[in-house]
């Protein structure tokens, strides 16, 4: 059996302050566990690291895009990774930790002018770096979704094509989740926001 494609996801944000400052100390609390929670989740098959942090291995040297111009800030928070299908990352994204994270994202980030997130179609061995997830959400921003870059609100599949998400197969992919997830949650909802 021949190996499939994978889903990349990328995103971008601005704190409405420095990371280390109170005033995103929810978002900087959350994130071990948000990250945790990706690990065990269905479909997920790897995410970039940071450079110079210990843990996992950066994939290659981190860049933003053109939107962290002007903010005062010279890195911004932003995440890397590889998916076995869109059910799968929207399953993760839209429930359980992460959903606790993004009900209160409006509190730590700027309301974003650009795409949050980008979405695109990989080889079964490739694996994206930060360059390339920049260039495909400035591509999402400048051109609107397509096969290259797409959002969860008009996926395509990896032949090019515009699909439907199976609603029903997110839905089963977050029960299976949340069974691993429940004590993680239960500690992410005790943190400040």
């Amino acid at each position: 059996m021949e190996p499939k494609p994978r889903l990349a996801m990328y995103n971008f944000g601005l704190h409405v302050a420095p990371f280390e400052s109170d005033a995103v100390e929810g978002f900087r609390l959350r994130e071990p566990a948000n990250f945790q929670a990706a690990a065990g989740a269905r479909g997920f098959i790897g995410r970039s690291g940071y450079a110079g942090e210990p843990g996992t291995r950066s994939w290659g040297p981190q860049v933003f895009p053109r939107f962290i111009k002007g903010s005062g800030f010279d890195s911004a928070p932003s995440s890397l990774s590889l998916w076995a299908d869109i059910e799968s990352l929207m399953a993760f994204s839209y429930n359980g930790v992460h959903a606790d994270a993004l009900k209160h994202a409006r509190n730590w980030n700027v309301r974003p002018s650009w795409p949050p997130l980008v979405l695109w179609w990989v080889g079964p061995h490739h694996r994206p770096d930060w360059s390339e997830a920049v260039e495909r959400l400035e591509y999402l921003a400048g051109n609107g979704p397509s096969p290259r870059a797409f959002t969860f609100k008009q996926p395509f599949d990896a032949d090019g094509a515009e699909v439907g998400i199976d609603r029903e197969r997110v839905k089963t992919l977050a029960a299976e989740n949340a069974e691993t997830q429940r004590d993680l949650l239960a500690h992410v909802l005790t943190l400040k926001v």
